[in-house]
């Protein structure tokens, strides 16, 4: 009998990273993950431990000799490790590059000299910065504004760098506004996360600007599928996809729906827009289904009261 393939998962113990290791187990697959454990949390994948199904090992992709034992037998890397605070990478720049494009980079190197057949990297709409094309489609012109955005865009060039000169098959997807269950309560939580907090302690919610900017806000277990599409995939090395609900829904319209979903009414609080938001966002997936047959399931309706009957 052969031995199951063995799957690298950078940051498997945070949020997507975590829903990932599930999919994988459910497949067959032998699991090993590096997490340094500053935002994933041992309880996410706790099952898969006690039940040993899960090799995990606490450390830093930047760590070269680490990531090196890491890879020992590892015939794919699912990348998902970065530092993602807009926040923090206009206060650290240097720091978000160094994890984000040089751990990266790190990685690549050390898969390169283990004989790793293919490299998933995670990255972000936020490298679109505003875009200048709705729906966003993988043509659509780049343009980072945040030190953050400017990282994860810096990581993608590396991962063609490498499957251009054929060391390793790389893959980019950029994912869009994600939420589900494990994502962490914090300043930089996602919206969906903190208007469901407010909710729960009968505050109002806040709204900035005049809530008719709009996001692409899809389901963890969509993206979970979209990222396993590409790791299977072989006509998927050497090319961006968008992995997203390709559907727009403003913040107004969040707060209504969460509302509802929630049984309450909350006060509404709006404050002066945010300088530097983007107005609108939403993604073309037409590419990722027709390469990928990437087929998002959960509509926003479904996956937020999934969430609200869950917290």
């Amino acid at each position: 009998m052969n031995k199951p393939e063995r799957v690298l998962v950078t940051g498997g113990a945070g949020f997507i990273g975590s829903h990932f290791v599930d999919k994988l187990i459910t497949q067959g697959y032998n699991v090993r993950i590096i997490d340094d454990l500053s935002t994933g949390k041992k309880e996410n994948i706790a099952g898969h431990l006690e039940n040993k199904e899960v090799d995990l090992i606490v450390g830093d992709i930047r760590d070269s000799n680490l990531v090196s034992k890491c890879l020992d037998g590892v015939s794919t890397v699912v990348h998902f490790a970065a530092q993602t605070s807009v926040t923090f990478s206009v206060e650290h720049p240097d720091l978000t590059f160094d994890i984000n494009a040089s751990g990266t980079k790190n990685l690549l190197s050390a898969c390169t000299k283990q004989a790793v057949g293919k490299f998933v990297f995670a990255s972000t709409c936020a490298v679109y910065g505003d875009p200048a094309c709705l729906p966003i489609d993988e043509t659509c012109k780049t343009h980072p504004i945040s030190p953050y955005a400017e990282s994860k865009l810096s990581a993608e060039n590396i991962c063609f760098e490498f499957d251009k000169q054929k060391l390793l098959q790389s893959v980019v997807l950029r994912f869009f506004n994600v939420y589900g269950l494990r994502q962490c309560l914090n300043d930089y939580s996602g919206v969906i996360t903190r208007f469901i907090d407010l909710i729960k302690q009968k505050k109002a919610l806040t709204i900035y600007g005049d809530g008719q900017q709009s996001r692409d806000f899809v389901d963890v277990q969509d993206i979970v599928g979209g990222v396993f599409a590409a790791m299977q995939s072989g006509d998927a090395p050497g090319q961006i996809f968008n992995i997203g609900s390709g559907k727009a829904t403003t913040i107004n319209e969040l707060a209504k729906e969460i509302s509802e979903l929630a049984g309450v009414k909350p006060e509404i609080k709006y404050e002066k827009e945010r300088i530097g938001e983007i107005k609108h966002s939403y993604a073309d997936i037409s590419k990722a289904k027709k390469v990928l047959d990437y087929r998002p399931s959960i509509s926003l309706h479904d996956g937020l009261k999934d969430l609200i009957l869950a917290v």
